[in-house]
Protein backbone atom coordinates (compact mmCIF):
# COMPACT_ATOMS: atom_id res chain seq x y z
CA UNK A 1 0.00 0.00 0.00
CA UNK A 2 1.47 3.38 -1.34
CA UNK A 3 2.01 6.38 1.48
CA UNK A 4 -1.14 8.62 -0.16
CA UNK A 5 -3.33 5.26 0.66
CA UNK A 6 -2.37 5.23 3.69
CA UNK A 7 -3.26 8.48 4.62
CA UNK A 8 -7.02 8.12 3.06
CA UNK A 9 -7.21 5.67 5.43
CA UNK A 10 -6.51 7.20 8.36
CA UNK A 11 -9.85 7.56 10.94
CA UNK A 12 -9.71 7.68 14.45
CA UNK A 13 -13.04 5.57 14.75
CA UNK A 14 -15.74 7.68 16.12
CA UNK A 15 -17.92 4.57 16.61
CA UNK A 16 -16.09 3.04 18.92
CA UNK A 17 -17.64 2.57 22.43
CA UNK A 18 -19.93 5.75 21.47
CA UNK A 19 -22.66 6.26 24.58
CA UNK A 20 -20.42 4.38 26.76
CA UNK A 21 -20.59 5.19 30.67
CA UNK A 22 -17.58 7.14 32.14
CA UNK A 23 -16.69 5.12 35.24
CA UNK A 24 -14.76 8.22 36.38
CA UNK A 25 -17.34 10.75 36.64
CA UNK A 26 -20.68 8.03 36.46
CA UNK A 27 -23.75 10.07 36.06
CA UNK A 28 -22.16 13.78 35.19
CA UNK A 29 -21.06 12.24 31.73
CA UNK A 30 -23.71 11.70 29.01
CA UNK A 31 -21.80 8.65 27.40
CA UNK A 32 -18.55 8.55 25.70
CA UNK A 33 -17.98 10.99 22.63
CA UNK A 34 -14.73 10.45 20.84
CA UNK A 35 -13.56 14.30 20.16
CA UNK A 36 -12.85 14.61 16.31
CA UNK A 37 -8.94 14.86 16.68
CA UNK A 38 -8.10 14.55 20.84
CA UNK A 39 -7.85 11.29 22.33
CA UNK A 40 -11.15 12.08 24.74
CA UNK A 41 -14.83 12.31 25.41
CA UNK A 42 -16.27 15.21 24.25
CA UNK A 43 -18.97 15.35 26.94
CA UNK A 44 -16.52 14.88 30.26
CA UNK A 45 -13.19 15.25 28.86
CA UNK A 46 -11.96 12.02 30.13
CA UNK A 47 -10.09 9.07 27.80
CA UNK A 48 -11.61 6.57 26.86
CA UNK A 49 -9.92 4.33 29.03
CA UNK A 50 -12.08 5.65 31.99
CA UNK A 51 -15.19 4.66 30.22
CA UNK A 52 -16.77 1.02 30.01
CA UNK A 53 -15.36 0.29 26.66
CA UNK A 54 -15.27 -3.45 25.91
CA UNK A 55 -11.03 -2.69 24.26
CA UNK A 56 -9.87 -6.93 24.49
CA UNK A 57 -10.06 -7.50 20.61
CA UNK A 58 -8.91 -4.09 19.76
CA UNK A 59 -6.29 -4.00 22.36
CA UNK A 60 -5.07 -8.31 21.35
CA UNK A 61 -4.59 -6.39 18.04
CA UNK A 62 -2.90 -3.36 18.84
CA UNK A 63 -0.43 -5.99 20.84
CA UNK A 64 0.02 -7.90 17.75
CA UNK A 65 0.65 -5.19 15.55
CA UNK A 66 3.67 -4.23 18.17
CA UNK A 67 4.99 -7.68 18.12
CA UNK A 68 4.50 -8.08 14.11
CA UNK A 69 8.05 -8.19 12.39
CA UNK A 70 10.00 -8.89 15.84
CA UNK A 71 11.48 -11.35 17.69
CA UNK A 72 8.06 -11.63 19.46
CA UNK A 73 6.04 -13.45 16.85
CA UNK A 74 5.29 -16.27 18.19
CA UNK A 75 3.22 -14.36 21.08
CA UNK A 76 1.16 -13.70 17.71
CA UNK A 77 -0.96 -14.96 15.76
CA UNK A 78 -2.57 -13.48 11.96
CA UNK A 79 -6.31 -13.95 11.84
CA UNK A 80 -7.28 -16.21 8.50
CA UNK A 81 -10.22 -13.78 7.48
CA UNK A 82 -7.68 -10.57 7.16
CA UNK A 83 -4.27 -11.63 7.82
CA UNK A 84 -4.31 -8.92 11.03
CA UNK A 85 -1.75 -10.15 13.60
CA UNK A 86 -3.51 -10.95 17.08
CA UNK A 87 -1.95 -11.16 20.36
CA UNK A 88 -1.96 -14.52 21.99
CA UNK A 89 -1.83 -13.34 25.30
CA UNK A 90 -1.82 -16.31 27.75
CA UNK A 91 -4.92 -16.66 30.00
CA UNK A 92 -4.41 -18.60 32.72
CA UNK A 93 -7.43 -20.20 34.72
CA UNK A 94 -7.28 -21.69 38.35
CA UNK A 95 -9.85 -24.14 39.95
CA UNK A 96 -9.95 -24.54 43.81
CA UNK A 97 -12.26 -27.01 44.88
CA UNK A 98 -14.22 -24.88 48.14
CA UNK A 99 -15.79 -27.37 50.64
CA UNK A 100 -19.48 -27.01 51.47
CA UNK A 101 -21.73 -28.43 54.23
CA UNK A 102 -23.37 -31.15 51.66
CA UNK A 103 -21.01 -31.10 48.29
CA UNK A 104 -17.96 -29.43 46.48
CA UNK A 105 -18.41 -26.47 44.96
CA UNK A 106 -15.68 -24.88 42.61
CA UNK A 107 -14.35 -21.67 42.67
CA UNK A 108 -12.65 -20.12 39.24
CA UNK A 109 -10.15 -17.45 38.96
CA UNK A 110 -9.73 -15.87 35.53
CA UNK A 111 -6.56 -13.92 35.04
CA UNK A 112 -7.04 -11.97 31.87
CA UNK A 113 -3.08 -12.24 31.43
CA UNK A 114 -0.35 -14.35 32.41
CA UNK A 115 3.59 -14.71 31.93
CA UNK A 116 3.50 -17.15 29.24
CA UNK A 117 5.46 -19.87 30.57
CA UNK A 118 4.96 -23.66 30.86
CA UNK A 119 5.66 -23.86 34.27
CA UNK A 120 1.78 -22.76 35.77
CA UNK A 121 3.05 -22.86 39.20
CA UNK A 122 5.58 -19.97 38.47
CA UNK A 123 2.98 -18.06 36.70
CA UNK A 124 0.72 -18.50 39.80
CA UNK A 125 3.73 -17.62 42.34
CA UNK A 126 4.47 -14.43 40.10
CA UNK A 127 0.83 -12.87 40.50
CA UNK A 128 0.62 -13.32 44.11
CA UNK A 129 3.99 -11.24 44.24
CA UNK A 130 1.97 -8.50 42.33
CA UNK A 131 -0.30 -5.78 44.04
CA UNK A 132 -3.60 -7.59 44.46
CA UNK A 133 -5.06 -4.47 43.06
CA UNK A 134 -2.53 -4.94 40.29
CA UNK A 135 -3.17 -8.55 39.66
CA UNK A 136 -5.48 -8.67 36.00
CA UNK A 137 -8.14 -11.11 37.47
CA UNK A 138 -11.38 -10.83 35.24
CA UNK A 139 -14.18 -8.53 36.62
CA UNK A 140 -11.41 -6.85 39.36
CA UNK A 141 -9.95 -4.08 40.13
CA UNK A 142 -6.44 -5.38 38.52
CA UNK A 143 -8.25 -6.08 35.45
CA UNK A 144 -9.52 -2.87 34.96
CA UNK A 145 -6.15 -1.25 35.69
CA UNK A 146 -4.31 -3.78 33.09
CA UNK A 147 -6.94 -1.91 30.36
CA UNK A 148 -5.91 1.20 31.55
CA UNK A 149 -2.51 0.72 31.30
CA UNK A 150 -2.60 -0.93 27.91
CA UNK A 151 -4.22 2.13 26.63
CA UNK A 152 -1.42 4.46 28.26
CA UNK A 153 1.35 2.54 28.36
CA UNK A 154 1.17 1.55 24.25
CA UNK A 155 -1.38 4.34 22.91
CA UNK A 156 -2.28 2.67 19.29
CA UNK A 157 -1.42 6.33 17.43
CA UNK A 158 2.47 5.76 18.68
CA UNK A 159 2.95 2.92 16.46
CA UNK A 160 -0.10 2.67 13.39
CA UNK A 161 -0.22 5.75 11.35
CA UNK A 162 -3.90 5.06 10.31
CA UNK A 163 -4.75 5.76 14.14
CA UNK A 164 -3.21 9.73 13.87
CA UNK A 165 -4.98 12.80 12.62
CA UNK A 166 -3.99 14.09 9.25
CA UNK A 167 -0.44 12.85 8.91
CA UNK A 168 1.22 13.76 6.07
CA UNK A 169 3.05 10.88 3.47
CA UNK A 170 6.35 12.54 4.49
CA UNK A 171 5.45 11.97 8.30
CA UNK A 172 3.75 8.62 7.72
CA UNK A 173 7.18 7.79 6.33
CA UNK A 174 9.28 9.26 9.70
CA UNK A 175 6.68 7.30 11.80
CA UNK A 176 7.40 4.16 9.71
CA UNK A 177 11.07 4.34 10.47
CA UNK A 178 10.68 5.47 13.81
CA UNK A 179 8.65 1.92 14.60
CA UNK A 180 10.85 0.44 13.07
CA UNK A 181 13.66 1.16 14.87
CA UNK A 182 12.61 0.95 18.32
CA UNK A 183 10.80 -2.69 17.63
CA UNK A 184 14.82 -3.19 16.63
CA UNK A 185 16.75 -1.66 18.98
CA UNK A 186 14.40 -1.34 22.28
CA UNK A 187 11.45 -3.24 22.59
CA UNK A 188 11.21 -6.28 24.26
CA UNK A 189 8.97 -8.31 26.79
CA UNK A 190 10.23 -9.93 30.06
CA UNK A 191 10.36 -12.58 30.95
CA UNK A 192 9.90 -15.43 34.31
CA UNK A 193 12.20 -17.46 35.77
CA UNK A 194 13.82 -19.03 38.69
CA UNK A 195 16.80 -17.00 39.85
CA UNK A 196 18.56 -20.37 39.46
CA UNK A 197 17.37 -19.94 35.49
CA UNK A 198 18.88 -16.96 34.96
CA UNK A 199 21.53 -17.81 36.61
CA UNK A 200 22.03 -20.95 34.58
CA UNK A 201 21.03 -19.14 31.44
CA UNK A 202 23.94 -16.07 31.81
CA UNK A 203 26.42 -18.49 32.29
CA UNK A 204 26.05 -20.58 29.24
CA UNK A 205 28.02 -19.53 26.20
CA UNK A 206 25.26 -20.76 23.67
CA UNK A 207 22.56 -18.41 24.75
CA UNK A 208 20.02 -18.29 21.87
CA UNK A 209 20.00 -14.99 20.74
CA UNK A 210 16.68 -15.24 19.54
CA UNK A 211 14.24 -14.53 22.53
CA UNK A 212 13.31 -18.68 22.76
CA UNK A 213 12.92 -19.51 26.06
CA UNK A 214 15.60 -22.56 27.29
CA UNK A 215 14.64 -26.19 27.88
CA UNK A 216 13.32 -27.98 30.98
CA UNK A 217 15.98 -30.36 30.92
CA UNK A 218 19.11 -27.73 30.55
CA UNK A 219 17.15 -25.34 33.33
CA UNK A 220 16.47 -28.70 35.61
CA UNK A 221 20.93 -30.03 35.25
CA UNK A 222 21.50 -26.40 36.46
CA UNK A 223 19.01 -26.47 39.18
CA UNK A 224 20.44 -29.48 40.37
CA UNK A 225 24.17 -27.71 40.39
CA UNK A 226 23.00 -24.65 42.15
CA UNK A 227 20.74 -26.41 44.63
CA UNK A 228 22.75 -25.86 47.79
CA UNK A 229 23.03 -22.02 46.51
CA UNK A 230 20.55 -19.27 48.57
CA UNK A 231 18.51 -17.01 46.84
CA UNK A 232 20.26 -14.42 48.84
CA UNK A 233 23.23 -13.63 46.27
CA UNK A 234 20.38 -12.49 43.77
CA UNK A 235 19.15 -8.59 44.10
CA UNK A 236 17.06 -6.62 42.04
CA UNK A 237 18.16 -4.49 39.98
CA UNK A 238 15.66 -1.36 41.02
CA UNK A 239 15.05 -2.05 44.91
CA UNK A 240 18.57 -3.62 45.13
CA UNK A 241 17.29 -6.06 48.07
CA UNK A 242 17.76 -9.78 47.90
CA UNK A 243 15.19 -12.08 46.32
CA UNK A 244 14.02 -14.84 48.47
CA UNK A 245 14.44 -17.51 47.38
CA UNK A 246 12.04 -19.77 44.94
CA UNK A 247 10.87 -16.46 44.56
CA UNK A 248 10.71 -16.01 40.74
CA UNK A 249 12.39 -12.96 38.98
CA UNK A 250 11.64 -11.09 35.76
CA UNK A 251 14.73 -10.43 33.55
CA UNK A 252 14.79 -8.83 30.37
CA UNK A 253 16.88 -9.53 27.98
CA UNK A 254 18.08 -6.66 25.98
CA UNK A 255 19.60 -5.48 29.87
CA UNK A 256 21.42 -8.51 29.80
CA UNK A 257 20.86 -11.86 32.13
CA UNK A 258 23.20 -10.55 34.83
CA UNK A 259 19.89 -8.04 36.01
CA UNK A 260 16.87 -9.52 37.55
CA UNK A 261 13.60 -7.28 39.15
CA UNK A 262 10.99 -8.65 41.77
CA UNK A 263 7.59 -8.70 40.05
CA UNK A 264 6.48 -6.06 41.37
CA UNK A 265 9.64 -3.72 40.43
CA UNK A 266 9.16 -4.61 36.82
CA UNK A 267 8.34 -1.28 36.32
CA UNK A 268 8.60 2.14 34.33
CA UNK A 269 10.99 4.68 35.22
CA UNK A 270 8.79 7.74 34.38
CA UNK A 271 5.95 6.81 35.82
CA UNK A 272 6.37 4.12 37.78
CA UNK A 273 3.33 1.76 36.73
CA UNK A 274 3.92 -1.94 36.42
CA UNK A 275 4.91 -2.76 32.91
CA UNK A 276 1.92 -3.85 31.59
CA UNK A 277 2.30 -7.94 30.27
CA UNK A 278 5.88 -7.00 30.87
CA UNK A 279 6.39 -5.13 27.46
CA UNK A 280 9.37 -2.76 27.85
CA UNK A 281 11.77 -0.31 26.02
CA UNK A 282 15.43 -0.41 27.00
CA UNK A 283 17.48 2.62 26.78
CA UNK A 284 20.34 3.51 28.29
CA UNK A 285 20.22 1.38 31.23
CA UNK A 286 16.63 2.14 32.01
CA UNK A 287 13.59 0.29 31.62
CA UNK A 288 10.46 2.44 29.75
CA UNK A 289 6.83 2.00 29.02
CA UNK A 290 6.21 2.56 25.46
CA UNK A 291 4.72 5.61 25.92
CA UNK A 292 7.23 7.21 27.93
CA UNK A 293 10.07 5.65 25.53
CA UNK A 294 8.59 7.16 22.56
CA UNK A 295 8.76 10.94 24.86
CA UNK A 296 12.04 10.47 25.47
CA UNK A 297 12.51 10.13 21.71
CA UNK A 298 10.06 12.35 20.28
CA UNK A 299 7.94 15.84 21.17
CA UNK A 300 4.37 14.42 21.78
CA UNK A 301 1.84 17.24 21.35
CA UNK A 302 -0.63 18.23 24.41
CA UNK A 303 -3.21 18.73 22.31
CA UNK A 304 -3.47 15.09 20.96
CA UNK A 305 -1.24 13.13 22.38
CA UNK A 306 0.62 11.88 19.19
CA UNK A 307 3.82 12.03 18.50
CA UNK A 308 5.00 15.31 16.36
CA UNK A 309 7.13 14.32 13.33
CA UNK A 310 6.68 17.42 11.85
CA UNK A 311 9.49 20.34 11.81
CA UNK A 312 7.41 22.92 12.85
CA UNK A 313 5.77 22.82 15.92
CA UNK A 314 5.44 25.18 18.85
CA UNK A 315 6.37 25.32 22.77
CA UNK A 316 4.63 26.85 25.37
CA UNK A 317 4.05 26.31 29.27
CA UNK A 318 6.74 23.79 29.12
CA UNK A 319 5.08 21.41 26.65
CA UNK A 320 4.58 20.64 22.85
CA UNK A 321 1.94 21.06 19.97
CA UNK A 322 1.07 20.69 16.59
CA UNK A 323 0.58 24.41 15.26
CA UNK A 324 -2.86 23.28 14.71
CA UNK A 325 -3.31 22.03 18.15
CA UNK A 326 -2.68 25.17 20.15
CA UNK A 327 -6.07 25.25 20.76
CA UNK A 328 -8.81 26.47 23.75
CA UNK A 329 -9.13 22.99 25.40
CA UNK A 330 -13.07 24.28 26.44
CA UNK A 331 -13.77 25.47 22.23
CA UNK A 332 -11.11 24.43 20.40
CA UNK A 333 -10.12 28.13 19.39
CA UNK A 334 -6.69 28.74 18.04
CA UNK A 335 -4.77 29.97 20.35
CA UNK A 336 -2.08 31.76 18.38
CA UNK A 337 -1.30 35.52 19.44
CA UNK A 338 -3.95 34.99 21.88
CA UNK A 339 -4.43 35.74 25.26
CA UNK A 340 -5.11 32.34 26.97
CA UNK A 341 -4.76 31.23 30.83
CA UNK A 342 -3.55 27.64 32.10
CA UNK A 343 -6.13 25.43 33.58
CA UNK A 344 -5.34 22.35 34.96
CA UNK A 345 -2.37 22.55 32.31
CA UNK A 346 -4.52 23.04 29.26
CA UNK A 347 -4.70 26.55 27.61
CA UNK A 348 -8.28 27.91 28.01
CA UNK A 349 -8.89 31.05 25.95
CA UNK A 350 -9.91 34.28 27.71
CA UNK A 351 -13.95 34.11 27.13
CA UNK A 352 -13.99 30.74 28.16
CA UNK A 353 -12.28 31.39 31.20
CA UNK A 354 -14.41 33.90 32.50
CA UNK A 355 -17.29 31.80 31.72
CA UNK A 356 -16.24 28.45 33.00
CA UNK A 357 -13.69 28.65 35.52
CA UNK A 358 -13.25 32.45 36.92
CA UNK A 359 -13.26 32.86 40.09
CA UNK A 360 -16.37 34.96 41.47
CA UNK A 361 -15.79 38.37 43.58
CA UNK A 362 -17.22 38.63 46.81
CA UNK A 363 -17.62 42.13 46.42
CA UNK A 364 -20.07 42.51 42.95
CA UNK A 365 -20.61 39.06 42.57
CA UNK A 366 -19.32 39.22 39.14
CA UNK A 367 -16.39 36.95 37.56
CA UNK A 368 -12.89 38.63 37.92
CA UNK A 369 -11.20 38.82 34.33
CA UNK A 370 -7.59 36.91 34.55
CA UNK A 371 -5.95 39.85 33.42
CA UNK A 372 -7.17 42.26 36.66
CA UNK A 373 -5.54 41.93 40.42
CA UNK A 374 -7.51 40.68 42.84
CA UNK A 375 -7.15 39.84 46.50
CA UNK A 376 -7.92 36.08 47.79
CA UNK A 377 -7.96 34.53 51.45
CA UNK A 378 -8.78 31.00 51.82
CA UNK A 379 -11.64 30.69 48.78
CA UNK A 380 -12.58 33.58 48.74
CA UNK A 381 -11.95 36.50 45.96
CA UNK A 382 -12.35 39.97 45.35
CA UNK A 383 -11.53 42.69 42.92
CA UNK A 384 -8.51 44.76 44.33
CA UNK A 385 -10.64 47.69 44.10
CA UNK A 386 -12.12 50.31 46.14
CA UNK A 387 -15.69 49.42 44.98
CA UNK A 388 -15.38 46.03 45.62
CA UNK A 389 -12.79 44.72 48.91
CA UNK A 390 -14.79 46.75 51.37
CA UNK A 391 -15.68 45.74 55.03
CA UNK A 392 -18.76 44.30 55.07
CA UNK A 393 -20.19 46.44 57.77
CA UNK A 394 -19.60 50.04 56.89
CA UNK A 395 -18.07 50.04 53.37
CA UNK A 396 -15.04 51.25 54.58
CA UNK A 397 -12.07 50.11 51.44
CA UNK A 398 -9.91 47.71 52.92
CA UNK A 399 -7.16 47.62 50.35
CA UNK A 400 -3.75 48.05 52.02
CA UNK A 401 -5.59 47.68 55.63
CA UNK A 402 -5.70 45.02 58.35
CA UNK A 403 -8.89 43.44 58.10
CA UNK A 404 -10.53 40.36 59.81
CA UNK A 405 -12.22 37.73 57.93
CA UNK A 406 -15.44 35.63 58.41
CA UNK A 407 -16.87 33.33 56.22
CA UNK A 408 -16.92 35.06 52.90
CA UNK A 409 -17.38 38.79 54.98
CA UNK A 410 -14.16 41.10 55.91
CA UNK A 411 -14.31 43.25 58.60
CA UNK A 412 -12.47 46.75 59.45
CA UNK A 413 -12.88 46.42 63.08
CA UNK A 414 -14.09 44.01 66.44
CA UNK A 415 -16.64 46.87 66.41
CA UNK A 416 -18.27 46.61 62.56
CA UNK A 417 -17.93 42.66 63.45
CA UNK A 418 -19.91 42.37 65.93
CA UNK A 419 -22.35 45.03 64.76
CA UNK A 420 -22.73 42.56 61.74
CA UNK A 421 -22.59 39.70 63.93
CA UNK A 422 -25.10 40.51 66.26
Amino acid sequence: MDLESKVKKMGLGHEEGFGAPCLKCKDKCEGFELHFWRKICRNCKCGQEEHDVPTSNEDDRKVGKLFEDTKYTTLIAKLKTDGIPVYKRNVMILTNPVAAKKNVSINTVTYEWAPPVQNQTLARHYMQMLPKEKQPVAGSEGAQYRKKQLAKQLPAHDQDPSKCHELTPNEVKQMEQFVKKYKNEALGVGDVKLPSEVEAKSGDKNVPSNGERGTSATVGAMEDKLAGQKGSQYSCFRCKLSMKEGDPAVYAERAGYDKLWHPACFVCCTCGELLVDMIYFWKNGKLYCGRHYCDSEKPRCAGCDELIFSNEYTQAEGQSWHLKHFCCFDCDCVLAGEIYVMVNEKPVCKPCYVKNHAVVCQGCHNAIDPEVQRVSYNNFNWHATTECFLCSCCSKCLIGQKFMPVEGMVFCSVECKKKMMS
